[in-house]
């Protein structure tokens, strides 16, 4: 390829559509929290810098191009939030865009959700739409908070359009998803150290919010490992098939258990955080707990567990955009590995690593520092790390 031709821009691994009638000033709100959290924050190392597109329609004007239409022919998986009050279930005409816009979501071969939520209590009774409602309505918190659920609720939506998305890739032509590997639950693995007062504890509550207030299901050992069954096996079962969180008490680095599952989820490179407990230290600080998203949480107040899930459903959708846009490229060569975070020793022990063609590591932006590159070349000499910029701009050279 020469210098001056460049591959083609790829299309975005997701894009949100939010629907909402011109005269519902609270959705207007809750409409710009949602692009302020997926457009920009966590995502946007992934998608270029600028985050995932999140596209407005509030008016039936559909030749003006701002607001945008849905954009069904995207390529790519496409989510329709539609922001539903009193307002826009008394209006005829927007009643009918909203079963269109339905119907189209369902006869969409690529994945595509169309995704109602209530924002006033007795909204849904006259609507005749079949899909489940996200009830932002009936949630009894404060707005802020209710629209921290929503985008929490959203984020495991998207995940598993995601998921499901990557599941359709690796299938033949005659091959079909299964219904229930894309209604599976999306699972927490809670590593935590039972030698102090804290850590069970600690892991016990998370366990409890999850349930009560999320999708999200979770591991706990002394609830999930079948009497009889191999602990090990188990273990290493639930933590490649888990987003991974790290309960971070004082005795939790001098646990050999809690080390082997960090390595373990290092070197498979599933989505992990870091809850730092932490009272009166540690003996000896374990190097393998780096590198990741750190969330510090009073063990006796526990009070940032709602932020802990959605820190967690952000590193979920990440790495699935990730794997999904690496996915979608259009040459792989074969001596280039993908990693989702910045590689590091222990990432850098992954099997995957040791076959000899490996020579090139691709990373999101933004890049290591050049203290952080020896370092590297030092342990695994030969490998080269690139951002997902440098190595695009290579491939196209």
């Amino acid at each position: 390829m020469c210098a001056t031709e460049m591959l083609p821009p790829p299309p975005p691994p997701l894009l949100i559509h939010i629907v909402w009638h011109p005269n519902c000033h609270q959705a207007s709100q809750v409409a710009e929290q949602i692009r302020s959290h997926f457009g920009t924050h966590y995502f946007e190392n992934i998608m270029d810098g600028a985050g995932i597109p999140v596209r407005f329609q509030r008016s039936l004007d559909l030749i003006s191009p701002d607001p945008h239409t849905v954009n069904w022919n995207a390529g790519c998986p496409i989510a329709v939030v539609v922001l539903i009050d009193m307002s826009f279930a008394e209006d005829s005409e927007w009643v009918e865009y909203l079963h269109d816009l339905s119907q189209i979501a369902e006869r969409q071969s690529i994945v595509a959700r169309f995704l109602p939520v209530a924002m006033q209590a007795n909204v849904l009774d006259h609507l005749n739409i079949r899909e489940q409602a996200l009830r932002w309505d009936d949630w009894d918190s404060p707005d802020e908070a209710r629209d921290q659920r929503l985008i929490r609720e959203l984020a495991y939506e998207f995940a598993l359009m995601l998921r499901q998305q990557l599941h359709s890739l690796s299938l033949s032509s005659t091959d079909q998803p299964v219904l229930a590997r894309n209604q599976e639950k999306i699972q927490v693995f809670l590593s935590h150290t039972k030698q102090d007062g804290h850590g069970k504890e600690i892991a016990e509550a998370i366990r409890c919010w999850l349930h009560q207030n999320s999708k999200l299901s979770s591991f706990l050992d002394v609830y999930d490992i079948p009497w009889g069954a191999d602990a090990s096996d188990t273990i290493e079962y639930h933590v490649e098939r888990s987003i991974f969180l790290a309960i971070q008490t004082d005795q939790y680095s001098s646990r050999e258990w809690c080390r082997r599952e960090v390595i373990q989820a290092k070197q498979l490179g599933v989505p992990m955080i870091l809850v730092d407990c932490l009272q009166t230290g540690e003996e000896r600080a374990f190097p393998y707990l780096g590198n990741v998203p750190v969330i510090r949480m009073d063990p006796d107040a526990m009070d940032r567990i709602p932020e802990l899930a959605s820190r967690l459903l952000d590193e979920l959708v990440v790495d699935y955009l990730w794997r999904y846009r690496i996915a979608t490229l259009p040459g792989r060569p074969e001596d280039t590995i993908y990693m989702a975070r910045p590689p590091e020793p222990a990432s850098l022990s992954a099997p995957v690593i040791d076959q000899e063609m490996r020579s090139v590591v691709v990373y999101p932006d933004p890049p290591l520092g050049n203290e952080e590159v020896q370092l590297l070349q030092a342990i695994r000499g030969g490998l080269q790390f690139q951002t997902i910029t440098q190595w695009l701009a290579r491939e196209s050279t």
